[in-house]
């Protein structure tokens, strides 16, 4: 099997391929909280009742991180067998397709359904694009690359907000706003056209295929896979089960009438984890892995509870907690393309990751569904149930001393 150098020219198409793939992904992932209430309220029939909202969502979101795990995990192995970038193409027609077929749904089953098989592609399209960025642009700085990773996706959310910005997203208008997700399903012929495969997962595999399912639950890595799970398990489950429910937080303060609420928190929501995301890559490469995420935790806690106990309606101040808390919490997403990728071999890489980083989701999935649970308990209450799974951070300033330390080392081959 060949494996000829990679020129600069392919360096730089493999990074705007990833970087594309990454922004559309987060495009996908943003549309959903702009139409979920207003998609949720017209299936219910117009009524803003916000426990029949905060269930359904709750389930949905569950559904759609269920998916991006399994997703995570088998096209992390199809990366592994039969390389990247076709992987990586089939990932992201599956997630634009089912995305943009949200516009045909009448009930929140269907909703849900059409949500957890565009969560096959997205979950797998992370641990693809991350594996074959790092394996090909090696004389890049990795937590530059890192850092970008994570802007990149959190830009296609700053995207969706635009989308809402543009249009008012309402009863009667949010199907024309799923519909944009279909776009990304044209960056395929661009990846399969002109991408090239890694050179590292040629060379792991010119002898014989992989056989990395078996390989990460071995006696030598089952650990850092546990450890690696539970990790971006932690962040996830704030993601999803908090910082995804701002924008429906800000709709139900303006009641509704602020059409624009939804958006504007989603936009600085996606500004703060923008430049989060740097952070969190820059802070992973100054203090080491596990320092950097225990102090993003310690941080990330201190603002949600201050946002949640502070807070009480939509405005200026609203906003900029929306700007920190997302910035903060999103900052986790800078630092695990990092050190994920650090504790792997190549013939494995992209099916760990997929797994880690995508099982993490079920967490998150618990998460989501505990959200639907507290807002209930909670009588629709956003503060008092953000306020409880922020808690979840406490949990990861003692889970990351269990994982290794990698700063300063090459990646494993």
């Amino acid at each position: 099997m060949s494996t000829s150098p990679i020129t600069p020219v392919q360096r730089r198409l493999v990074l705007l391929a990833a970087i594309l793939g990454w922004m559309f992904d987060g495009l996908e992932m943003g549309i959903f909280p702009l139409i979920a209430r207003p998609a949720l309220q017209q299936m219910q029939g117009g009524t803003p009742d916000e426990v029949f909202v905060g269930h359904w969502m709750g389930i949905i979101t569950a559904l759609f991180l269920l998916g991006a795990a399994m997703g995570g995990v088998v096209f992390g192995w199809l990366g592994d067998r039969i390389g990247r970038v076709r992987a990586l193409c089939a990932s992201i027609l599956i997630y634009s397709l089912f995305t943009g077929l949200v516009y045909f749904v009448r009930t929140p089953t269907q909703l849900g359904v059409l949500r957890f098989i565009a969560a096959l592609g997205m979950g797998g399209e992370w641990s693809l694009g991350v594996a074959l960025v790092m394996e090909v642009c090696t004389g890049t700085s990795r937590p530059l690359l890192a850092g970008v990773i994570g802007a990149a996706g959190n830009a296609g959310f700053l995207l969706s907000a635009l989308v809402g910005l543009s249009a008012s997203v309402t009863t009667t208008s949010w199907r024309w706003v799923a519909l944009v997700g279909a776009a990304p399903a044209f960056l395929t012929l661009f990846i399969l056209m002109w991408v090239p495969e890694s050179p590292s997962w040629k060379l792991a595999t010119a002898h014989a295929p992989a056989n990395p399912l078996r390989e990460i639950f071995s006696k030598a890595l089952w650990k850092r896979t546990a450890v690696a799970t539970m990790l971006c398990g932690i962040a996830l489950i704030v993601t999803w089960g908090l910082v995804q429910s701002l924008p429906s937080w800000a709709d139900k303060l303006t009641e509704g009438k602020v059409h624009s609420a939804k958006a504007w928190t989603q936009f600085w929501s996606a500004l703060g984890a923008m430049a989060g995301c740097m952070f969190g890559a820059w802070l992973g490469k100054i203090c080491g892995r596990r320092l950097a995420y225990f102090l993003l935790c310690v941080v990330s806690l201190a603002a949600c509870l201050a946002f949640f106990n502070f807070e009480n309606h939509y405005g200026n101040s609203f906003l900029a907690y929306t700007f920190l808390v997302g910035g903060l919490t999103a900052a986790f997403y800078g630092l695990i393309p990092l050190y994920l990728p650090e504790l792997f071999p190549t013939r494995v890489r992209a099916t760990a990751q997929g797994l880690a980083y995508n099982a993490g989701r079920i967490l998150a999935a618990a998460g989501a569904l505990e959200w639907g649970t507290l807002m209930g308990y909670f009588n629709g209450d956003y503060a008092r149930a953000g306020e409880v799974i922020s808690l979840v951070y406490l949990l990861g300033m003692a889970v990351v001393w269990l994982a290794p330390e990698t700063k300063g080392q090459q990646l494993p081959e």
